[in-house]
């Protein structure tokens, strides 16, 4: 078997695995690329590879950055089965639709390309088979097991066996005992592990402290009088985040009372896929289910779904605060509270997620004193934080812990989905802690299972 690495490689955006067996060509995860110009651009190029040959796509979960591409896949050609768990599907068809509207809407604005269709988003609905945990399928003669990852919903580490090896591919790794979803399933020995490295060169706040830390963060923000801004992906990170407002709110009653706004059209359509597939939860949150608590709503929660309710919140009183997305604010209704609130000085933005080199997020997360947003320059005098430990990232320790879950060490490990310079720092800790050779692919590299 041979891997080509042709995206998330040496960068953070962009997963797109091409494996061939004797028999089959095989695609794992198909995302766009984020971050710059440059990178969206990438997007519009060719695969390198036919997509009408491929015979089958198999998706880690449902993020951009892992599934945007899929619809553009379908248009050069793909006519073969899409595989993913339930949640990751159905989750993905949501994020099709969206970005579609998002690309429709910034070329009517800015002249910007369209990367598929309408069309394009039913097509690859129509090819989408979903396939339960730990239950093998057969892609041809390989057989392929998805695994929970807990980093989103319905999130899934991928081991395919065929011609006598096995690849293992983590997707995104999920962050320590996070809320709702159970904790990630351990590596089966495997000969060749695809590994993501977003956080490879550092460790987050401990996760007994996640709550805490969000709390003194949205109390000092009500302190100083002004707005709350909370870029947060749609998926996970957001549902993530209602759960511990709930549990402040409701049940600690640490919370102080000001509006809050959920102001995120898909992470709002994504809830029903929440509130469906249950059986994706941890123990605390079935016991919550079961006792007919809704976690993602609360009395000072206000969802506004239309552009008509999100526009109401430009006149709501302060302090508030408002939970929208996109998560690296590269689009989304989050650029325009940026445009309204980061030059004021009362006002806080909280970061809560992996920012990619290019995006307005890590311009602002670096300290960037002017950015611009629809070609108009802000000034930027608020309060700028960040927390680690609501990251849906597992970090280096995470990693490392996994990657020896199996009892035996992988025979070679890639590391992708990272920065070069994390992906590297991973790579020597994993090559010292368990003696296996590992790799730094650059994009276009193939690597052999040996």
């Amino acid at each position: 078997m041979k891997v080509t690495f042709l995206g998330a490689a040496h960068e953070v955006t962009g997963s797109c695995h091409f494996i061939e067996t004797k028999s089959e060509k095989i695609l794992f995860d198909c995302g766009m690329f984020q971050g710059g110009q440059f990178n969206e651009e990438k997007n519009h190029e060719d695969f390198g590879f036919d997509p009408a040959s491929l015979d089958a796509v198999v998706v880690s979960h449902a993020h951009l950055d892992h599934t945007g591409r899929i619809p553009k896949l379908v248009r050069d050609g793909f006519r073969g089965p899409i595989y993913g768990t339930d949640g990751t599907l159905e989750l993905a068809a949501l994020i099709w639709k969206d970005a579609y509207h998002i690309m429709k809407y910034n070329n009517k604005k800015t002249g910007d390309p369209v990367l598929y269709t309408e069309e394009d988003v039913q097509r690859a609905m129509l090819q989408c088979h979903a396939q339960p945990y730990r239950k093998p399928f057969s892609i041809g003669s390989a057989t392929v097991v998805l695994k929970d990852a807990g980093h989103i919903f319905g999130s899934s580490f991928i081991e395919l066996t065929a011609d006598g090896k096995t690849i293992g591919f983590s997707g995104d790794m999920g962050n320590e005992h996070v809320p709702i979803l159970q904790d990630s399933e351990k590596l089966s020995p495997v000969d060749l592990l695809i590994c993501e490295s977003t956080y490879g060169d550092r460790l987050h706040e401990n996760e007994k402290m996640r709550k805490d830390i969000l709390l003194d963060l949205v109390k000092e923000g009500v302190a100083r009088g002004g707005t709350i801004m909370m870029p947060a992906f749609s998926l996970e990170r957001t549902q993530e985040i209602l759960y511990m407002l709930d549990e402040m709110a409701e049940e600690d009653k640490t919370l102080p009372r000001f509006p809050i706004f959920l102001d995120s059209p898909l992470a709002i359509d994504a809830l029903p896929t929440y509130t469906k597939y249950t059986e994706y939860y941890d123990v605390d949150a079935k016991e919550k289910h079961m006792a007919g608590n809704d976690f993602f709503k609360f009395k000072q929660l206000t969802i506004t779904r239309t552009v008509e309710e999100s526009k109401t919140i430009n006149t709501a009183p302060t302090p508030k605060m408002i939970i929208a997305g996109s998560g690296m604010m590269n689009g989304g209704r989050i650029m325009h509270h940026a445009m309204r609130y980061l030059s004021d000085p009362k006002s806080t933005l909280i970061i809560v997620g992996y920012q990619a080199q290019g995006t307005l997020g890590r311009k602002l997360y670096e300290g960037a004193t002017h950015v611009r947003i629809f070609h108009e320059d802000i000034a930027v005098h608020c309060t700028i934080k960040a927390i680690g430990a609501l990251s849906a990232h597992g970090d280096q320790q995470k990693m490392l812990d996994w990657i020896g879950s199996a009892g035996v060490a992988p025979k070679k490990i890639c590391f992708v989905h990272g920065e070069e310079s994390a992906a590297t720092v991973l790579a020597q800790k994993a090559q010292e802690q368990y003696g296996v050779k590992t790799v730094v692919p650059a994009f276009g590299e193939s690597v052999e299972v040996e």
